[in-house]
Protein backbone atom coordinates (compact mmCIF):
# COMPACT_ATOMS: atom_id res chain seq x y z
CA UNK A 1 0.00 0.00 0.00
CA UNK A 2 1.18 3.51 -0.92
CA UNK A 3 2.00 6.00 2.06
CA UNK A 4 -0.67 7.97 3.51
CA UNK A 5 0.83 11.08 1.91
CA UNK A 6 0.46 9.75 -1.47
CA UNK A 7 -2.85 8.01 -0.97
CA UNK A 8 -4.34 11.05 -0.06
CA UNK A 9 -2.96 12.65 -3.31
CA UNK A 10 -4.08 10.18 -5.59
CA UNK A 11 -7.88 10.67 -7.53
CA UNK A 12 -10.25 8.10 -6.54
CA UNK A 13 -10.49 5.73 -9.49
CA UNK A 14 -6.74 5.80 -9.44
CA UNK A 15 -7.10 4.75 -5.66
CA UNK A 16 -9.50 2.15 -6.96
CA UNK A 17 -7.52 0.77 -9.78
CA UNK A 18 -4.35 0.15 -8.11
CA UNK A 19 -5.33 -0.80 -4.62
CA UNK A 20 -8.52 -1.75 -4.80
CA UNK A 21 -11.06 -1.75 -1.85
CA UNK A 22 -8.50 -2.11 0.22
CA UNK A 23 -6.81 0.82 -0.71
CA UNK A 24 -10.63 2.96 -0.93
CA UNK A 25 -11.04 1.77 2.97
CA UNK A 26 -7.67 3.41 4.31
CA UNK A 27 -8.31 6.13 2.16
CA UNK A 28 -12.05 6.61 3.98
CA UNK A 29 -9.83 6.04 7.22
CA UNK A 30 -7.68 9.17 6.62
CA UNK A 31 -10.28 11.46 5.68
CA UNK A 32 -12.41 10.68 8.56
CA UNK A 33 -9.32 10.53 10.91
CA UNK A 34 -9.99 14.18 11.68
CA UNK A 35 -13.30 13.54 12.53
CA UNK A 36 -13.92 12.76 16.93
CA UNK A 37 -14.50 9.20 18.24
CA UNK A 38 -18.22 9.35 17.77
CA UNK A 39 -18.13 10.40 14.99
CA UNK A 40 -15.84 8.24 13.46
CA UNK A 41 -17.91 5.00 15.34
CA UNK A 42 -21.04 6.54 13.52
CA UNK A 43 -19.47 6.13 10.14
CA UNK A 44 -17.34 2.59 10.67
CA UNK A 45 -21.07 1.59 11.75
CA UNK A 46 -22.70 2.78 8.45
CA UNK A 47 -19.65 1.51 6.60
CA UNK A 48 -19.88 -2.00 8.24
CA UNK A 49 -23.77 -2.09 7.24
CA UNK A 50 -22.98 -1.20 3.85
CA UNK A 51 -20.52 -3.55 3.57
CA UNK A 52 -22.30 -6.64 4.75
CA UNK A 53 -25.87 -5.50 2.47
CA UNK A 54 -23.89 -5.33 -0.77
CA UNK A 55 -21.41 -7.91 0.33
CA UNK A 56 -22.16 -10.01 -3.02
CA UNK A 57 -22.58 -6.74 -4.75
CA UNK A 58 -20.67 -5.55 -8.18
CA UNK A 59 -20.36 -3.06 -10.53
CA UNK A 60 -19.04 -4.29 -13.32
CA UNK A 61 -15.22 -5.70 -12.22
CA UNK A 62 -15.23 -4.01 -9.07
CA UNK A 63 -16.64 -5.05 -5.07
CA UNK A 64 -20.11 -2.39 -5.17
CA UNK A 65 -18.63 -0.98 -1.89
CA UNK A 66 -16.14 0.51 -3.90
CA UNK A 67 -18.90 2.58 -5.28
CA UNK A 68 -19.88 3.45 -1.84
CA UNK A 69 -16.62 4.74 -0.91
CA UNK A 70 -15.75 7.10 -3.48
CA UNK A 71 -19.01 9.04 -3.00
CA UNK A 72 -18.75 9.28 0.43
CA UNK A 73 -14.71 10.44 -0.14
CA UNK A 74 -15.70 12.84 -2.56
CA UNK A 75 -18.26 14.42 -0.60
CA UNK A 76 -15.58 14.60 2.59
CA UNK A 77 -12.35 15.59 0.35
CA UNK A 78 -13.50 17.51 -2.80
CA UNK A 79 -16.72 18.64 -1.30
CA UNK A 80 -15.52 19.60 1.94
CA UNK A 81 -18.30 18.44 3.54
CA UNK A 82 -17.55 17.59 7.47
CA UNK A 83 -21.66 16.57 8.66
CA UNK A 84 -21.57 13.31 9.28
CA UNK A 85 -25.49 12.64 9.06
CA UNK A 86 -24.29 13.47 5.01
CA UNK A 87 -21.44 11.05 4.94
CA UNK A 88 -23.18 8.47 6.53
CA UNK A 89 -26.65 8.50 4.03
CA UNK A 90 -23.73 8.85 1.02
CA UNK A 91 -22.68 5.36 2.58
CA UNK A 92 -26.02 3.80 2.72
CA UNK A 93 -27.19 5.49 -0.50
CA UNK A 94 -28.08 2.86 -2.11
CA UNK A 95 -29.04 -0.08 0.66
CA UNK A 96 -32.95 0.87 1.00
CA UNK A 97 -32.87 0.83 -3.01
CA UNK A 98 -31.04 -2.40 -3.17
CA UNK A 99 -31.11 -4.58 0.03
CA UNK A 100 -34.48 -3.09 1.83
CA UNK A 101 -35.68 -6.55 2.80
CA UNK A 102 -32.38 -7.26 4.67
CA UNK A 103 -32.00 -4.30 5.67
CA UNK A 104 -35.84 -4.41 7.76
CA UNK A 105 -35.04 -8.11 8.79
CA UNK A 106 -37.50 -9.26 6.42
CA UNK A 107 -38.12 -12.15 4.37
CA UNK A 108 -36.34 -11.72 1.07
CA UNK A 109 -39.98 -12.04 -0.57
CA UNK A 110 -41.49 -9.11 0.81
CA UNK A 111 -42.66 -6.70 -1.54
CA UNK A 112 -41.27 -3.17 -1.76
CA UNK A 113 -43.76 -1.91 -0.93
CA UNK A 114 -44.05 -2.47 2.61
CA UNK A 115 -39.93 -3.53 3.10
CA UNK A 116 -38.62 -0.22 1.44
CA UNK A 117 -40.86 2.19 3.83
CA UNK A 118 -39.67 -0.71 6.99
CA UNK A 119 -35.76 -0.24 5.87
CA UNK A 120 -35.96 3.43 5.73
CA UNK A 121 -37.41 2.75 9.56
CA UNK A 122 -34.36 0.66 10.60
CA UNK A 123 -32.41 3.40 9.19
CA UNK A 124 -33.58 5.81 11.02
CA UNK A 125 -33.55 3.10 14.02
CA UNK A 126 -30.08 2.41 13.76
CA UNK A 127 -29.02 6.48 12.73
CA UNK A 128 -31.42 8.73 13.32
CA UNK A 129 -34.75 10.52 10.87
CA UNK A 130 -32.55 12.77 9.32
CA UNK A 131 -29.83 10.50 7.04
CA UNK A 132 -33.03 8.11 6.66
CA UNK A 133 -34.69 11.30 5.18
CA UNK A 134 -31.38 11.57 2.89
CA UNK A 135 -31.39 8.40 1.80
CA UNK A 136 -35.41 8.18 1.06
CA UNK A 137 -34.34 11.32 -1.23
CA UNK A 138 -32.09 9.35 -3.00
CA UNK A 139 -33.85 6.29 -3.24
CA UNK A 140 -35.32 5.08 -6.37
CA UNK A 141 -39.12 4.23 -6.23
CA UNK A 142 -40.41 1.55 -8.12
CA UNK A 143 -41.00 2.11 -12.35
CA UNK A 144 -43.93 2.12 -13.98
CA UNK A 145 -42.89 -0.91 -16.30
CA UNK A 146 -45.31 1.06 -19.03
CA UNK A 147 -43.65 4.18 -19.00
CA UNK A 148 -39.41 4.68 -19.94
CA UNK A 149 -37.32 4.07 -16.71
CA UNK A 150 -35.52 6.34 -17.40
CA UNK A 151 -37.50 9.32 -18.35
CA UNK A 152 -39.18 8.09 -14.50
CA UNK A 153 -35.92 8.43 -13.18
CA UNK A 154 -35.17 12.13 -14.33
CA UNK A 155 -38.62 13.45 -13.00
CA UNK A 156 -38.27 11.58 -9.53
CA UNK A 157 -34.78 13.33 -9.41
CA UNK A 158 -36.16 16.81 -9.99
CA UNK A 159 -38.80 16.29 -7.45
CA UNK A 160 -36.99 14.84 -4.76
CA UNK A 161 -33.51 16.58 -4.89
CA UNK A 162 -35.91 19.82 -5.43
CA UNK A 163 -36.73 19.70 -1.62
CA UNK A 164 -33.44 18.48 -0.30
CA UNK A 165 -30.47 20.30 -0.59
CA UNK A 166 -28.25 17.92 1.23
CA UNK A 167 -29.74 14.98 -1.19
CA UNK A 168 -28.09 16.97 -3.67
CA UNK A 169 -25.01 16.90 -2.50
CA UNK A 170 -25.20 13.22 -2.35
CA UNK A 171 -26.25 12.78 -5.52
CA UNK A 172 -24.38 14.89 -7.67
CA UNK A 173 -21.42 12.63 -6.26
CA UNK A 174 -23.26 9.56 -6.95
CA UNK A 175 -23.68 11.13 -10.55
CA UNK A 176 -19.86 12.22 -10.51
CA UNK A 177 -18.98 8.77 -10.27
CA UNK A 178 -21.33 7.23 -12.40
CA UNK A 179 -20.92 9.85 -14.97
CA UNK A 180 -17.49 11.24 -15.06
CA UNK A 181 -16.44 7.85 -14.10
CA UNK A 182 -18.40 6.28 -17.48
CA UNK A 183 -14.58 5.96 -18.59
CA UNK A 184 -14.00 3.37 -16.26
CA UNK A 185 -16.92 0.81 -17.75
CA UNK A 186 -16.68 -1.74 -19.89
CA UNK A 187 -18.89 -3.49 -22.02
CA UNK A 188 -22.79 -2.50 -23.08
CA UNK A 189 -23.01 -0.82 -19.87
CA UNK A 190 -20.79 2.28 -21.28
CA UNK A 191 -23.55 2.84 -23.87
CA UNK A 192 -26.34 2.45 -21.55
CA UNK A 193 -24.80 4.80 -18.94
CA UNK A 194 -24.26 7.04 -21.63
CA UNK A 195 -27.96 7.23 -22.70
CA UNK A 196 -29.64 7.12 -19.11
CA UNK A 197 -27.20 10.12 -17.15
CA UNK A 198 -26.41 12.68 -20.69
CA UNK A 199 -30.41 13.92 -19.93
CA UNK A 200 -29.23 14.81 -16.53
CA UNK A 201 -26.11 17.11 -17.00
CA UNK A 202 -28.57 19.93 -17.39
CA UNK A 203 -30.49 19.23 -14.08
CA UNK A 204 -27.45 18.63 -11.88
CA UNK A 205 -25.95 22.45 -13.72
CA UNK A 206 -29.42 24.03 -11.99
CA UNK A 207 -29.12 22.27 -8.80
CA UNK A 208 -25.52 22.55 -7.98
CA UNK A 209 -25.97 27.04 -8.80
CA UNK A 210 -28.70 27.00 -6.96
CA UNK A 211 -28.51 29.26 -3.78
CA UNK A 212 -29.72 26.91 -0.58
CA UNK A 213 -27.37 23.93 -2.05
CA UNK A 214 -25.00 23.66 0.79
CA UNK A 215 -21.61 24.07 -0.80
CA UNK A 216 -18.71 26.93 -1.35
CA UNK A 217 -18.72 28.84 -4.60
CA UNK A 218 -15.52 26.96 -4.99
CA UNK A 219 -16.76 23.77 -4.77
CA UNK A 220 -19.95 24.86 -7.31
CA UNK A 221 -17.01 25.56 -9.85
CA UNK A 222 -15.73 22.53 -9.04
CA UNK A 223 -18.44 20.70 -9.80
CA UNK A 224 -19.68 22.53 -12.96
CA UNK A 225 -15.89 21.61 -14.09
CA UNK A 226 -16.52 17.83 -13.69
CA UNK A 227 -20.46 17.98 -15.02
CA UNK A 228 -18.75 19.44 -18.49
CA UNK A 229 -16.72 16.70 -18.35
CA UNK A 230 -18.97 14.41 -17.99
CA UNK A 231 -20.86 15.75 -20.85
CA UNK A 232 -17.78 15.52 -23.19
CA UNK A 233 -17.59 11.83 -22.59
CA UNK A 234 -21.22 11.26 -22.95
CA UNK A 235 -21.16 13.18 -26.40
CA UNK A 236 -17.77 10.78 -27.08
CA UNK A 237 -19.76 7.75 -26.58
CA UNK A 238 -22.82 8.80 -28.19
CA UNK A 239 -22.00 10.63 -30.81
CA UNK A 240 -19.17 8.75 -32.04
CA UNK A 241 -20.22 5.37 -30.85
CA UNK A 242 -17.24 3.60 -33.30
CA UNK A 243 -14.90 4.69 -31.25
CA UNK A 244 -15.66 3.10 -27.97
CA UNK A 245 -14.84 -0.12 -28.07
CA UNK A 246 -17.51 -2.44 -26.34
CA UNK A 247 -15.10 -4.59 -24.75
CA UNK A 248 -11.93 -1.95 -23.77
CA UNK A 249 -9.82 -1.91 -20.78
CA UNK A 250 -10.80 0.87 -17.94
CA UNK A 251 -8.03 3.33 -17.99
Amino acid sequence: MASPTYLMTMPLHAVTEVYGEAGLRDRFGLETARFDPADRARLTAALDLAGTLHRDDRRVREPYVNHLLRVAIRIICYYHVTDVDVIVAALLHDAVEDHPAELAELPADTPGPVATPAALAAVAQRFNPRVAGLVAAVTNPEYDPDRDRNEQYRAHLAESLDREPWARVIKVSDFTDNGVGVIHTTGDKVHRSARKYRPLVPLFRDLVSRPDTPLSAEVRTHILGQLDLAEQRFAAILDDPQDVPAGRPAG
